[in-house]
């Protein structure tokens, strides 16, 4: 028994229950004979994840640097950056979309959001592409001004989207897109000083 359900053929997990289900199926039945033999696995993502992280310093301090890493903040430096929230606001647990200039949706959810630590984390769902994790933390440099590390952590669902993984994690262009990042969230920390 599992939280309170009684399952014939469950014992001790719901993982058979959920692998003999079809997605479209509201209410489930388990129609399989009581069995102890393992059902196997098939593999649906053959390969690892794979990390890129880099960092780069900004001139301001943390408490005005760490928001322009949340759904709403990027809007004052990424051109086309317009979240649609679903649930929530910054905090852990809380959703959103977005839309690439192909029309392509990303599902993010908050799954680490310590302000006072300058740390947020988001797990995202390209869909019908890739899924991975985005790690920002934001250190206080004892040479004053923030250090932001930037880590993606990136698998692809499918064999067409693994030339996209490739290249997007591609050390080169991970180190130009974050070189664009540190360039466009200095403009925005001078706009916003200037205004």
């Amino acid at each position: 028994m599992i939280a309170g359900l009684r399952r014939q053929g469950v014992n001790g997990t719901l993982v058979p229950l959920y692998r003999q289900m079809s997605p479209f199926d509201e209410f489930p039945v388990d129609v399989s004979p009581p069995t102890d033999e393992p059902i196997p696995m098939i593999a649906v993502m053959p390969q690892a994840p794979r990390t890129q992280m880099r960092s780069f310093h900004l001139d301001a301090p943390r408490g005005r640097v760490f928001p322009l890493f949340t759904a709403r903040g990027e809007r004052e430096w990424a051109p086309g950056w317009d979240p649609v929230m679903l649930s929530g606001a910054e905090e852990r647990g809380s959703a959103f979309q977005t839309r690439n200039h192909q029309a392509h949706t990303t599902t993010w959810i908050v799954i680490d959001y310590r302000p006072s630590e300058g740390r947020v984390s988001y797990a995202r769902l390209a869909h019908g592409s890739n899924i991975g994790l985005v790690d920002v933390i934001c250190t206080e440099s004892t040479q004053g001004g923030t250090d932001v590390s930037v880590a993606y952590t990136l698998t692809p669902l499918q064999p067409q989207a693994e030339a996209f993984v490739e290249e997007f994690l591609d050390p080169r262009q991970y180190e130009r897109m974050i070189d664009e990042w540190q360039a466009a969230t200095s403009a925005a920390l001078a706009r916003a000083a200037a205004g």
